[in-house]
């Protein structure tokens, strides 16, 4: 909601002469504490498209092969200037107990652009003792460095709001642990955990305490040993330091073998805990929560993955009913490691 209020707000900006009712309220409803607590790179649902790494730094190095990501998403393609984002990540395993990666990433919403690159380090302790029962517990630190833009070349007047500083570069890090005991498995990440001092446009906007926790879940199973069919129920917990903001999501996922790879595909669900009031026709106050529903697939060929998401958003008062495409493109390299005898697709590629 924090993105959608940002085009908004640089929109009415440029044109100060929008005063419909309905925008104003639409304004008020995105204007909640989320705007306060932007995140560098925003947690989407890719992360169910075998791109774990993007979210979680102690998954570099974790599978059995290397990994390179692409991803690309686009909201609202009927909003000019709509939030759209970029990430090219790559991680692997130096040796069989340190992991390395790196992402690069861009994130654009109207008048303001970010650009950034991290640099992950990562180590794995197995308790295995052979490839019958996995049993893995790694740890995650990525450091990186940001650029927070504002493009004010299309702005006609002095903004006060926004004064002379109109780009930045800052320093943050990331911290992870993820566990897999067999087909079970747990990740815990803190995003942003340096406390950066801001001077820059609109600094309400961009506070110092940037900090974001995330939990997640989740179980693979079949049906039976031979089934080519597997199940992956599976939960990921948000929540913000700053404004006690938190978000569930709910995720299904199914798996089916090929014999030269997998076809894959689910449904997520996303809901905030936080509602925002708004006026209906004058009279009646209701309130509303972030909520979001996404349906995913994707398909491993060989070592070839391919991965899109449509996230649709569900509130009753949204900037366009338009939803949000993402497509993953992605690559496993290098020698297989030894593979575990467990329904677990994140270490067993």
């Amino acid at each position: 909601m924090g993105r959608s209020a940002n085009i908004v707000r640089c929109h009415l900006r440029q044109f100060p002469v929008l005063k419909y009712s309905w925008f104003l309220v639409l304004i008020l409803f995105l204007n909640t504490s989320a705007i306060k607590a932007q995140e560098i790179i925003p947690t989407y649902s890719d992360y169910l498209t075998d791109n774990l790494y993007l979210i979680h730094p102690s998954m570099a190095g974790a599978s059995n092969y290397d990994k390179i990501r692409l991803t690309a998403r686009q909201q609202w393609f009927d909003v000019e200037d709509a939030p759209n984002l970029q990430t090219l990540s790559y991680n692997s395993r130096v040796n069989d107990k340190i992991g390395v990666g790196g992402i690069l990433f861009r994130d654009e919403n109207g008048n303001f652009s970010k650009l950034g690159a991290y640099a992950t380090f990562a180590y794995h302790l197995m308790f295995s003792r052979s490839t019958v029962d996995l049993n893995q517990l790694s740890f995650g630190l990525s450091a990186g460095v940001i650029q927070h833009r504002l493009d004010t070349s299309g702005f006609t007047n002095f903004d006060p709001l926004i004064g002379e500083n109109n780009s930045d570069i800052f320093a943050n890090m990331d911290f992870g642990i993820s566990y897999y005991v067999r087909n079970l498995y747990f990740h815990f990440a803190a995003k942003n955990i340096l406390s950066v001092s801001r001077e820059l446009f609109y600094s309400d906007a961009v506070p110092s305490n940037m900090r974001r926790y995330l939990f997640s879940a989740g179980y693979v199973f079949s049906l039976n040993q031979n089934d080519p069919w597997s199940f992956e129920p599976s939960i990921l917990l948000q929540a913000r330091e700053a404004t006690n903001e938190m978000a569930l999501d709910v995720n299904a996922k199914a798996y089916y073998q090929l014999e030269n790879g997998k076809l894959w595909g689910g449904l997520s669900y996303r809901n905030s805990f936080e509602s925002a009031e708004y006026t209906l026709n004058g009279e009646q106050v209701q309130n509303e929560q972030l909520r979001y529903i996404t349906p995913f697939v994707g398909l491993n060929y060989n070592k070839f993955v391919f991965g899109y998401t449509y996230s649709y958003q569900l509130n009753s008062i949204v900037l366009s009913n338009g939803g949000f495409h993402q497509i993953t493109l992605g690559y496993n390299f290098g020698k297989s490691r030894e593979r575990y005898h467990c329904k677990c697709p994140a270490i067993n590629n």
